[in-house]
């Protein structure tokens, strides 16, 4: 495999579900509560941590984005595969991205393109499960068997002794459909994320459950938390030292409830309004700086799905003709991604966070090439009306692009290749093992060696096939 062209670093320029959550707080303490998650959490026989803190922000495109007309665009291909957009040369000589990329262009030195990705699974859910928990199968499953890399780094990470979750999901990735294609598995719910949902840029929007807001919130909670204090002076002298534990558990619940660390982590009223404008004043801008607010607070993996009124009529990247005019829908998304994504990079340089934070921008799969024509089932936002028959372009597995940013790796090239239709990877072909095998590396675990107990407690391996990308690796002295 080939990196290709190198530029090093640059100065910089300038948890249990969500419903589980709505139940717990100031609800009382229910079924699994957090005393509880934290309860099980401490149980798990955890790895030795990395020498230094490590996070990842994964971007997810539900649906999956067409590479050639953002990340591998094809200038010399034929008209049925190119499509109308022109390629624009990037500040990193040789590397070319969509013109629908302007901002992009100008920080390629911030980032690395992985244009060789490929595996077998051609259903959102198939495509989805095997690049985020390594699954093989490729038919579409309803709920997920094997946990996802982020679960089981949960799993493997999360220290129960503070009150900051070790994974949260801004506008989660966890449904295509009635298909789960994102979940714990047979870990279990305690190692969901902490879920936000909702638009981070309304003006109404806020996070339930962190922080007490109000005298009457307060009293409420410090009302239920003592009627709970003398419940439990009663049950101590029937067994001391489990008693003394729970204890812990709560002490740490009573935290993420109250602490106003936790708040302030998730409160984007603390940025600066320059800084809000410059993620981009929509829903995705404003996830993408939540995200690295929570990274700098001490989060270590973040995921934010790019979905919604901002992808176009049927609201996420899955652009077959029946859905978009994958090209007038590409046209009313690009400037809201390239904005919020190439902020987000930007900021992790500008804030000393380019070796601690891997940032990954990727969906399931790529399109294809070839253009698809079919009648639209409904007019709005990047699609004709019903009956109109308009350009579409469909799963494509054989290919994709994903872009690396941070993490301490050589920035300002693309790795891999396909061919000059887009359709095959000629270069560097890497799978979702491969994929897998680096994120575990950047968070310190040996993914050829760990284990994790199944429903049966049969040791299963986090992973099944795959080595780290090679030059997706850190240098030194980078």
């Amino acid at each position: 495999m080939r990196f290709k062209p190198e530029l090093r670093r640059a100065a910089c320029a300038g948890p249990v579900p969500r419903r589980t959550f709505l139940k717990v707080g100031l609800g009382g303490f229910g079924s699994l509560t957090l005393p509880g998650l934290f309860r099980l959490r401490a149980e798990m026989p955890a790895e030795a941590r990395p020498d230094r803190s490590s996070a990842v922000i994964l971007v997810w495109l539900r649906g999956g984005a067409s590479h050639l007309d953002t990340y591998d665009p094809k200038r010399d291909a034929p008209n049925e595969y190119r499509g109308p957009f022109s390629s624009v040369p990037t500040n990193v000589p040789g590397l070319h991205v969509s013109e629908l990329l302007p901002r992009h262009a100008k920080i390629a030195h911030r980032f690395t393109l992985l244009r060789s990705m490929a595996h077998t699974g051609g259903g959102h859910p198939a495509g989805s499960l095997q690049l985020l928990s390594g699954d093989p199968d490729p038919q579409d499953k309803l709920v997920p068997v094997r946990p996802d890399f982020m679960s089981v780094a949960n799993y493997l990470r999360a220290d129960p002794r503070r009150a900051m979750p070790y994974y949260v999901g801004v506008n989660p990735i966890s449904r295509y459909d009635n298909f789960t294609i994102a979940g714990p598995g047979y870990l279990g719910s305690a190692y969901e994320p902490f879920g936000v949902s909702g638009d981070p840029n309304s003006p109404t929007f806020e996070v339930p459950n962190i922080g007490l807001r109000g005298a009457e919130q307060s009293a409420r909670f410090a009302m239920r938390r003592s009627l709970r204090a003398r419940i439990d002076q009663l049950r101590r002298g029937l067994d001391h030292p489990a008693m003394a534990a729970l204890d812990s558990f709560e002490r740490q619940a009573m935290s993420l409830l109250t602490s106003p660390e936790v708040a302030a982590a998730f409160d984007l009223s603390h940025e600066d309004s320059r800084v809000r404008d410059r993620y981009g004043r929509n829903a995705w801008g404003q996830q993408c700086l939540m995200a690295r607010r929570l990274v700098e607070a001490g989060v270590e993996i973040v995921t934010t799905t790019f979905d919604g009124p901002l992808c176009g009529r049927v609201a996420n990247w899955d652009d077959h003709a029946v859905n978009h005019n994958v090209f007038e829908a590409l046209r009313f998304r690009a400037p809201y991604f390239d904005q919020s994504v190439t902020a987000l990079i930007e900021d992790i340089y500008c804030r000393g966070l380019d070796r601690q934070v891997l940032v990954v921008v990727t969906g399931e799969f790529g399109r294809t090439p070839r253009i698809s024509y079919s009648n639209s089932t409904g007019g709005g936002v990047g699609s004709a009306e019903a009956g109109v028959r308009q350009p579409g372009r469909d799963h494509w597995p054989n290919a994709n692009t994903l872009l690396f940013a941070g993490g301490g790796i050589a920035t300002g090239g693309s790795i891999g290749a396909t061919d000059r239709r887009g359709e095959e990877v000629v270069e560097g072909r890497v799978g979702p093992g491969d994929f897998l095998a680096t994120i575990y590396r950047h968070l310190g675990i040996d993914a050829e060696r760990v284990s994790i107990p199944d429903f049966s407690g049969r040791p299963i391996p986090i992973l099944n096939e795959g080595r780290p990308i090679e030059d997706l690796l850190p240098r030194s002295g980078a």
